[in-house]
């Protein structure tokens, strides 16, 4: 029997999908890890213009895996997402599925996810008339929060809202994509400024701020159900200015971290099960390889950390720990083996 076939998506113009073998692309170690388990791996340089010649190639393979942005060189990937839907519902699977970008990738994940153990006081505002009705009371109430859009990159969208007059009608703000800068405002701006979160099927997540922001974020890579590794770094972003980072650069870990052992008993053993229940996924699309961003909570009475969780990223997740590409590898061969 031919080894299974896996092609490798990621988006480049026509030379380098005309020039693209498995070693000349960020990807090469992926490619080695598929080969070592018997899988036969192609690159599928994709862009909107020869999408019909990927759309061909993509049938030919029994599986895909998808490194793209939702937005890159001003274009998002809509029509990819649905290139892919139709792929998947011909035979090959597809990581990650746009049904899962659309279950996990958003930040209402935080919303519906709220009760788990990794939830935190959360509120979603699917309206305008909603944010303005709600959130004055909820941030004269409980102090400082953040506001997230739907769907962004990069801490656009992402504030950090304080009260500093009696009754929150004004407030300070930061943005997360842009670093030690402050403005004063009155909320009434604020909430016109955010109003444009909220074109379309638009949402804004509201989450209490965490207080131990400074002390970094931990990221935990997933290859489907299981830890791939860990990444901590410290954000830049929604810190008062002249905030001094410990490190500037994100700091790669193994899987077996003794500093994050607890946190990956709780995502396998408790949290990654009680979402796909939650989110009703079908474990068979949960994606190869995705990461839950956690920001340190209140300690506990013993002075043991939480964790909260602040994001998940399905669509493209890259650069990766050193184990991840072994990880995604077997991964792809149980989805092969449960399928023969």
């Amino acid at each position: 029997m031919n080894p299974p076939k896996v092609a490798i998506v990621w988006r480049g113009d026509a030379e380098t999908r005309q020039t693209a073998t498995s070693q000349n692309n960020r990807f090469h170690r992926i490619f080695e890890e598929l080969e070592a388990v018997g899988i036969e791996a192609v690159p599928a340089v994709y862009d909107e213009a020869f999408a019909d010649d990927v759309w061909s190639q993509l049938l030919g393979t029994d599986g895909v895996l998808v490194w793209v942005n939702p937005l890159q060189d001003g274009k998002s990937r809509r029509s990819l997402n649905n290139l892919l839907a139709d792929v998947a519902a011909v035979g090959p699977w597809v990581s990650a599925h746009p049904d899962a970008i659309q279950a996990m990738g958003t930040k209402e994940i935080l919303f519906r996810t709220k009760h788990l153990g990794w939830g935190t006081d959360t509120k979603l505002y699917g309206s305008r008339a909603q944010l303005r009705d709600e959130f004055p009371g909820v941030l004269a109430a409980r102090g400082a929060r953040v506001l997230k859009q739907a769907r962004g990159n990069d801490g656009h969208g992402v504030w950090k809202v304080e009260p500093v007059s009696s009754g929150a009608q004004r407030v300070r703000v930061m943005e997360a994509a842009v670093e030690g800068v402050v403005e004063e405002m009155s909320l009434d701006d604020f909430l016109t400024r955010c109003e444009g979160y909220m074109v379309g099927d638009g949402f804004i997540v509201d989450q209490p701020f965490q207080e131990r922001l400074g002390e970094g974020m931990v990221r935990c890579y997933m290859a489907a159900e299981k830890v791939a590794g860990f990444a901590h770094q410290y954000p830049k972003g929604l810190l008062p200015p002249g905030h001094v980072r410990p490190h500037a650069e994100k700091r790669m870990l193994a899987p077996d971290e003794q500093a994050f052992a607890l946190l990956r008993r709780e995502v396998e053993d408790l949290w990654v099960p009680q979402m796909i229940a939650a989110l009703e996924l079908d474990r068979r699309i949960l994606p190869v390889i995705w990461d839950a961003d956690f920001l340190y909570g209140p300690r506990t009475g013993a002075g043991a950390d939480t964790f909260v969780l602040c994001e998940i990223n399905v669509s493209s997740v890259f650069a990766i720990p050193d184990d991840a590409p072994a990880a995604i590898a077997q991964v792809v061969s149980n989805r092969f083996r449960d399928r023969s």
